[in-house]
């Protein structure tokens, strides 16, 4: 079978990501400027690959000031480090929906990463393009990719986690 080529569809797609603050709140932010390729046998993604390329400057929390606290230094350097990359090593399939493995890096670190990737299934829009859906989910420890910037708290505890919830909802288009 030959290999089909799948496009992110970055007007239906979002990527979020989840941090607990002072350890009682999680504050939501997201990179609005992404880009993913998917390959498959077919409409079969058991044994596919996909990779991944977000921008840094992209990210949004709703707070500009934490935005930029974000993208300098103390956290992505996105001058130094201007993406976040993905390319997976294994794509497995799990009941209906998809175990995702490979190498996640952010700020220059490489680590490999296991994600979640709920199938929503196979649809043609109304233009006759055929789309893929995936709900994607999964943890990191930011610090494993050099985030390590923090603060103690006066009452115990610190103001940033560690762990780092990844959300995506993602639709790809069948290439022709």
């Amino acid at each position: 079978m030959a290999t089909t080529k799948w496009t992110l569809d970055p007007t239906h797609s979002e990527l979020q990501f989840k941090v607990k603050h002072l350890m009682i709140t999680t504050v939501t932010g997201s990179l609005k400027s992404f880009s993913a390729d998917l390959s498959s046998e077919g409409d079969e993604f058991e044994n596919g690959e996909i990779s991944f390329k977000g921008e840094i400057n992209s990210i949004d929390t709703g707070n500009k000031d934490r935005d930029t606290h974000l993208t300098s230094g103390d956290f992505f350097d996105a001058e130094k480090f201007p993406s976040v990359e993905f390319v997976s090593n294994s794509l497995e399939k799990d009941g209906s929906d998809y175990i995702v493995k490979g190498n996640l890096t952010i700020k220059g670190e490489t680590k490999p990463v296991k994600l979640s990737a709920e199938f929503g299934g196979i649809a043609t829009d109304p233009w006759g393009n055929t789309k893929a859906g995936f709900t994607l989910s999964g943890k990191i420890n930011r610090s494993d990719f050099g985030l390590t910037w923090n603060a103690a708290l006066e009452t115990g505890g610190v103001m940033v986690s560690e762990e780092v919830r990844i959300l995506g909802e993602l639709q790809f288009v069948k290439q022709a």
